[in-house]
C-alpha cells in the first residue's frame, strides 16, 4: 500500500470531523479559541488513524469509528497542552508555533487542556457517536481509552517522568515511563478500534500487544529525534531532554542501542499484527514509518 497517501487521506478525515465536533463560535470566547488553537495546530493524527486502522484490521469500517477516534485526539492534545506548561516540561514551541500557554497564558492553557479532555467525554457519550456501533462496545472502548489516559497510564507516566527529572535512573525506569506516558494511549487507540468493530478476543489481544510495542518504539524514536533531529522539521528545538535532565532511552543505553531496540520492537509489532492478515497492512506500514520519521 502507499502509506503516504493512506495517512494523508485519513488525516483529512480527522481534520474535517474535528471541525464538525469543535467548530469555531464567536460566543465560545477565549477558552474555545485556546482549545482550537492546539487542536488544529497540525500533527500527524496518529492515534485516531490507528483507531481506524484497528477497526479495519478486524474487518470493520473506519468511518464508523471516526468520531470516537477524534475523541482520542482531543485527549492526546490535552496532554500536550499540559505537558508544555512551565510546571511540567516548560516548552515554548510545539509543532512550529508557540505553545498554548505562551499565547493564552498559563491559566487559560490549563483550562484549554481541561476543556479538551472533557469535550472528548462529550463526544464519546453522544449517541451520534454510536451510530452503527453497539453501545456496549462503545462503553468498553471508552473504558479502555480512559484507563490508558488515567494514573494507570498517561498521567502516571507523566508523574514518573517529573519525579525522575534530574535524578537519573535505570533502563527499567525509562521503560516504566514510556509504557505509561506514550505506549498506553497508542495501544488503547488501536485496540479500541478493534473493540468498536466487533473484534474477537484473539484479534484484540494482537492489537493490544502490537500497540504497546509500536508505542514504545514511537517514544524511543522521539527520544532519538531530540538528540539527532532537525529542529526545522520538528517544529521545536532539539536537546531539551538532556538540558532538563529527562530520563530517555538514548540517555541511558546510548544512541546505537536505542535504535536497535526501536527496530526490534517494530519487528515484533509487525510479526504480531501480521497474524490478522492483509486487513492489517496499514498497521504494518505505520509501524515501519515510526522508526523512519523525521518529526
Amino acid at each position: 500500500m502507499e502509506l503516504k497517501a493512506y495517512l494523508a487521506e485519513r488525516r483529512q478525515w480527522v481534520e474535517d470531523a474535528l471541525e464538525g465536533l469543535l467548530p469555531s463560535d464567536e460566543a465560545g470566547g477565549t477558552i474555545l479559541k485556546a482549545m482550537r488553537y492546539s487542536l488544529f495546530a497540525g500533527g500527524k493524527r496518529l492515534r485516531p488513524i490507528l483507531c481506524m486502522a484497528g477497526a479495519e484490521a478486524v474487518g470493520g469500517q473506519p468511518r464508523k469509528v471516526l468520531k470516537f477516534a477524534c475523541a482520542i485526539e482531543m485527549i492526546h492534545t490535552y496532554s500536550l497542552v499540559h505537558d508544555d506548561l512551565p510546571a511540567m516540561d516548560d516548552d515554548d514551541y510545539r509543532r512550529g508555533v508557540p505553545t498554548n500557554h505562551r499565547v493564552f497564558g498559563e491559566g487559560m492553557a490549563v483550562l484549554a487542556g481541561d476543556g479538551l479532555l472533557t469535550e472528548a467525554m462529550v463526544v464519546i457519550t453522544d449517541p451520534a457517536t454510536w451510530q452503527g456501533l453497539e453501545p456496549a462496545r462503545v462503553m468498553e472502548a471508552a473504558n479502555l481509552v480512559m484507563r490508558a489516559a488515567s494514573f494507570r497510564g498517561m498521567v502516571g507516566g507523566q508523574a514518573a517522568d517529573l519525579e525522575a527529572e534530574g535524578k537519573g535512573g535505570e533502563l527499567s525506569d525509562v521503560e516504566f515511563i514510556h509504557m505509561r506516558k506514550t505506549a498506553a494511549l497508542i495501544s488503547a487507540s488501536v485496540e479500541s478500534g478493534g473493540v468498536l468493530a466487533g473484534g474477537e478476543p484473539n484479534q484484540l489481544t494482537a492489537l493490544r500487544h502490537y500497540g504497546m510495542r509500536m508505542g514504545m518504539a514511537f517514544q524511543i524514536a522521539d527520544d532519538l529525534l531530540d538528540v539527532e533531529g532537525d529542529p526545522g522539521l520538528m517544529g521545536k528545538p532539539t536537546g531539551s531532554d538532556e538540558a532538563k535532565g529527562k530520563l530517555t532511552y538514548p540517555g541511558v543505553v546510548g544512541i546505537a542501542q536505542a535504535k536497535a531496540k526501536a527496530s526490534q520492537l517494530v519487528r515484533e509489532a509487525i510479526g504480531i499484527v501480521s497474524t490478522l492478515g492483509p486487513r492489517a497492512e496499514a498497521l504494518v506500514e505505520i509501524a515501519r514509518f515510526v522508526v523512519r520519521r523525521v518529526s
